[in-house]
């Protein structure tokens, strides 16, 4: 314990002595020992010189006792101000003696330890630096700063002045303790429970130069300072070395380290102003159940706190949507080396209802209402419903439920499952040079579709909390399918030239339809990549069920690479070469309205939707260089091109065959995106290889 005590109020002095700063790392040194410990250990020293009886030294001894004690009873040191240069590794004290102090004359210095003479080099070291001299007087004060300046040599681990009168004068023998070999530094934590996140290695690297070598408290004290930095650089922000204890027989010596254990994990609502309790004084409550905070931190009770993780969990508690702000604090916990983290919470509103009408060639005259709600029962599921009214048509509906993560699982599954009614016009039946129509008329058939289905997701790396560069999901949906006329109150099997409309040749099928897919997302950002791959694979396999007894299998694959470049230098912002290719095919059975539909905005530009052709296999390739313009606007240059492989004709009732279309088609332009809340707004001005021009839009990048 001695060791410890004076190895502490070495450092100490080292401090006093240079007016070195006393930063986070040094103000954790200067804690190592309680004030009371510190009053202990430079009681002794002065305790040593009273009992000296040595009347011509007396005075002089007295008055360092007494001022010796009282800094003793002072508050422990708080950390000082930076100096603007670093100081030098030691300061010689001065000569110059204080007026009103008695002075005695030295007659003989002697340097010495317990055991007997000191190490030559030490005792070189030891003399460069005192002021007092042999035939010279000294006082109180010099000689209390010759103490000192031997303490921070930082090579003792005990230090007294030991003075014997003579005929000469007051012979002073410095009574040094060198401090044992180091031969390891270990690490001991707090509490004693946890584990250090430290490797042996990590600290052999910081502490290695010193083994085999006396310890120096001095160097010792530089280590831990790089020791705490390698804490905070690595994103241990809490973690610091608050005790060192006594170096063992063996060379060892453990170093007493509070990384930041968590002890709990605690939410907080806040008002929009930021307060944790309203104007009566009540603590502000949420709607949010806690547990759907803490789920999507990685910071566990029992972890250690680190920066880096912190910063993790933040987005993604945000990326709930529910909140408006995340902030993080702390608070004290039950032990001192523990601590609480709190995540506190801003919540923002998570429902809203919205009214609209309008008209339309599918529904005609028609009203609609919708509701959204993105955090039923505090559990962030969310629920969405939309109601549709028309002049032409059934009732619409869509009604939706997801839950983002099955709270039993620990892989963060998430579904989604929904009921539906929708009609819509069809690609495959609209468009061509020859339309086909509803017999008798010249209306192009609709498709209604009723259904329900569900789908899982989940992350296929097995870890919650890390960015999973595969996704998977699996899913099962029914369909009843139905070809209507064009106010949705009878049934079309057969358009206008005889061309079956359903593989069922009823004019509705049964649809089960299992259905795979696996994501692979290498790119630098999710909202505006420039770098990185992206790939899709889906598999469709129809389960035979009901009308039509439908087995197909679909395939389809898409690859989208991303190049960062800078061609044009319009403004400041990110540029990239876009390239998409894609395929699909069908094997088996094939209801007509299942083909593949090419042409349009979201495939090749510069035709209207669905005008190129429908088949049972299709390739696809774009080529897209996009670029900023000015503040939100950006622009692009684009190529596409898609074919049908000739496959046109194996869909039954060859639609796009009957209705003149080409089956490939290559269409080129420009456009612009202005960003808005809603995504990127895209508008494309294309041509196509027919000489036809047209502008185009739609919302979002197509890839």
């Amino acid at each position: 314990m001695k060791f410890k005590l004076l190895l502490v109020a070495t450092i100490v002095a080292i401090g006093q002595i240079h007016n070195v700063a006393a930063n986070a790392e040094s103000t954790q040194i200067e804690r190592l020992v309680s004030e009371d410990k510190l009053a202990t250990s430079l009681s002794k020293t002065s305790a040593t010189i009273d009992r000296l009886p040595l009347a011509t030294a007396k005075d002089l001894l007295a008055q360092s006792s007494q001022k010796t004690r009282k800094l003793a009873q002072r508050k422990p040191l708080q950390p000082a101000p930076a100096p603007a240069k670093p100081s030098p590794p030691t300061q010689t004290p001065t000569a110059t003696p204080a007026k009103n102090q008695k002075q005695v004359l030295v007659s003989d210095i002697i340097i010495r330890t317990p055991a007997g003479a000191l190490a030559p080099e030490l005792e070189s070291k030891v003399r460069q630096i005192l002021t007092v001299k042999t035939g010279q007087p000294t006082t109180r004060e010099q000689l209390e700063q010759n103490l000192n300046a031997v303490r921070a040599l930082g090579a003792f681990a005990a230090v007294e002045i030991i003075p014997e009168d003579t005929a000469k004068g007051v012979k002073l023998s410095f009574l040094v303790t060198p401090y044992g070999t180091l031969r390891q530094v270990q690490i001991k934590t707090l509490p004693a429970s946890s584990s250090t996140i430290l490797k042996q290695t990590d600290v052999d690297s910081i502490f290695g130069t010193q083994y085999g070598k006396q310890l120096n408290a001095v160097e010792l004290q530089a280590a831990i300072k790089q020791l705490n930095a390698f804490y905070q650089k690595q994103g241990y922000n809490l973690a610091q070395v608050v005790d060192v204890e006594e170096l063992g027989a063996d060379g060892t010596l453990k170093l007493v380290i509070a990384e930041g254990l968590i002890e709990d994990v605690q939410v907080r609502f806040l008002n929009k102003e930021g307060a944790l309790v309203d104007d009566k004084k009540k603590p502000i409550t949420g709607s949010t159940r806690p547990f759907i905070v803490t789920r999507e931190a990685e910071l566990k009770p029992g972890k250690i706190f680190n920066r880096n993780t912190a910063e993790k969990d933040l987005r993604r508690i945000y990326g709930l949507g529910l909140f408006d702000d995340v902030r993080v604090s702390f608070a004290p916990g039950s032990d001192p080396a523990k601590v609480l983290l709190q995540f506190n919470v801003i919540e923002r509103k998570t429902a809203n209802i919205l009214a609209g009408g309008g008209i339309s060639s599918t529904s005609g005259l028609f009203g609609s209402i919708s509701y959204n709600q993105l955090n039923i029962g505090g559990n962030a599921q969310k629920l969405g419903a939309e109601l549709q009214v028309g002049t032409r048509s059934d009732v619409l509906f869509d009604l939706n439920f997801t839950d983002p993560w099955i709270a039993t699982d620990p892989n963060r599954t998430s579904y989604t499952a929904n009921i539906f009614q929708r009609r819509s016009t069809s690609l495959i039946f609209d468009g061509g040079k020859t339309p086909a129509y509803i017999p008798d008329t010249t209306d192009i058939p609709r498709i209604r579709r009723q259904g329900a289905g569900v789908t899982f997701s989940r992350p296929l790396n097995g870890d919650p909390f890390s960015d999973s560069t595969w996704r998977g999901s699996l899913g099962l949906q029914y369909q009843r399918v139905a070809i209507q006329d064009v106010d949705g109150r009878s049934i079309v099997p057969r358009d206008s030239r005889g061309n079956e409309l359903t593989f069922s040749k009823t004019g509705q099928d049964d649809l089960l339809m299992v259905q795979l897919g696996i994501t692979q997302d290498l790119r630098n950002s999710f909202v505006d990549p420039t770098q990185g791959t992206l790939l899709k694979l889906g598999l469709d396999q129809s389960v035979p069920v009901g009308l039509g007894n439908i087995f197909m299998t679909r395939a389809r694959v898409s690859y989208t690479n991303y190049t960062p470049v800078k061609l044009l230098n319009f403004t400041p912002g990110s540029q990239a070469l876009v390239f998409n290719v894609q395929g699909g095919t069908i094997v088996g059975d094939l209801p007509p309205y299942e083909a593949f539909s090419l042409g349009g905005t979201s495939s090749v530009r510069g035709y209207e939707d669905g005008d190129v052709g429908s088949g049972r296999s299709y390739a696809q390739a774009t080529a897209e260089y996009r670029f900023p313009l000015i503040s939100i606007v950006g622009g692009t240059l684009f190529a596409d091109y898609g074919s049908d492989l000739g496959t046109g004709n194996s869909v039954p009732g060859n639609p796009a065959g009957v209705r003149s279309k080409p089956g490939s088609g290559f269409g080129y332009g420009a456009g612009i995106r202005v960003n808005s809340p809603i995504g990127p707004i895209r508008i494309d001005y294309a041509l196509n290889s027919r000489a036809e021009s047209r502008i185009q839009f739609g919302i979002g990048e197509r890839f």
